[in-house]
C-alpha cells in the first residue's frame, strides 16, 4: 500500500483543495436538508431522527459559510507565508476525499430514494411477528376495535397474543401493498408493510395472508390495497425465501376479503 506521505503542497494547490473540502460541507449540507424539506427522509430513516439531520444540515452548511469566508480571505492576501515544506500523511493522494464526498452528494441528488416493493419483501421474509427490537412495543392497546386496527397494529396484537384461533370472526381494515408468494394457492396474496427501526437498511416486512374471491393476478405485486373482511385460520406454507415444495405449513390468521380497494402509494409507506 502506497502512503502520500510529507507532501509538501504549493500555495496554489493548498487552495484548490480548501475548495473542494468547502463544496463537499456544502454538497452533504445541502442534500441533507433536501431530504428534510421533500419528505424523502420518510423512505430512509425513522422519523425520531429526522431533526437530527435537519440540525446536522445546518451545521454542515454553516461550516461551509466559515470555510468559504475563510478561503476567500486567503485569495484576497498579496503576501502569504510559504508553506510548501508542511508535512502531511495521507491514505489517499490529496483532494480524493472531498471528491469522493462531492460525488456521493451529487449521486443522491440525482438518484432519488425508493420505496421498497413486493421482491425486496420477498427477500428479506415476511413475517406476522416483529422484530426482536419492537417485541415490546409502546403504542400496544388492547381495546381498539379490531376494525379500526392498521396492519401494523394487527402485527402487534398477534405478537402480544399469538394464537390465530382467538380472533377468528374479528373485523378487519387493513392497508398495505400485494406480494405474491410461490408458496401460497392463487387465491391468496400478502399484504404487507415494512417496519423501520432505525433506517431503510434494517426496514423488516411483515405482513397477512388474504384469500380473494378471484385469482390473485387480478391485483398485481406492489400495488397498495385497502381490504375489509373477516379474520379466520389457515394452514399455509407462509415463509416467502422458502422454495422448496417441502416448505413448512403454518395455521396462521387468514383475512377473507369482502371488500378490495386500491389506492395511491402513501406518501408514508412504512410502520414503526
Amino acid at each position: 500500500m502506497t502512503l502520500f506521505s510529507r507532501l509538501g503542497l504549493p500555495r496554489k494547490l493548498k487552495t484548490l483543495l480548501s475548495g473542494l473540502d468547502i463544496l463537499a460541507l456544502l454538497t452533504w449540507g445541502a442534500l441533507l436538508f433536501k431530504y428534510w424539506v421533500s419528505g424523502q427522509l420518510k423512505l430512509l430513516i425513522h422519523p425520531n431522527y429526522f431533526l437530527l439531520v435537519l440540525v446536522t444540515s445546518i451545521i454542515l452548511l454553516i461550516l461551509a459559510a466559515f470555510k468559504t469566508g475563510q478561503w476567500v480571505r486567503q485569495l484576497r492576501k498579496k503576501s502569504t507565508q510559504d508553506r510548501e515544506n508542511v508535512q502531511h500523511i495521507t491514505l489517499f493522494p490529496p483532494g480524493w476525499g472531498s471528491t469522493i464526498l462531492i460525488i456521493t452528494a451529487i449521486s443522491g441528488f440525482v438518484i432519488p430514494p425508493i420505496m421498497f416493493d413486493s421482491q425486496m419483501a420477498l427477500q428479506r421474509g415476511i413475517s406476522d411477528s416483529l422484530p426482536v427490537t419492537q417485541t415490546q412495543t409502546q403504542e400496544f392497546r388492547a381495546t381498539v376495535k379490531p376494525e379500526e386496527r392498521s396492519l401494523i397494529d394487527w402485527i402487534r396484537t398477534i405478537n402480544a397474543y399469538p394464537e390465530p384461533d382467538a380472533y377468528q370472526g374479528q373485523r378487519a381494515k387493513i392497508t398495505g401493498f400485494v406480494v405474491h408468494s410461490p408458496l401460497l394457492p392463487e387465491n391468496y396474496i400478502f399484504l404487507s408493510r415494512f417496519i423501520l427501526t432505525c433506517c431503510a437498511v434494517d426496514a423488516y416486512p411483515v405482513g397477512l395472508p388474504v384469500r380473494l374471491e378471484v385469482d390473485r393476478n387480478t391485483y398485481p405485486p406492489d400495488t397498495w390495497l385497502e381490504i375489509e373482511g373477516e379474520m379466520t385460520t389457515g394452514t399455509l406454507a407462509v415463509d416467502p425465501k422458502t422454495t422448496s415444495e417441502n416448505a413448512a405449513e403454518k395455521r396462521q390468521l387468514v383475512l377473507v376479503a369482502k371488500s378490495i380497494q386500491t389506492i395511491p402509494t402513501p406518501s408514508d409507506p412504512y410502520g414503526y
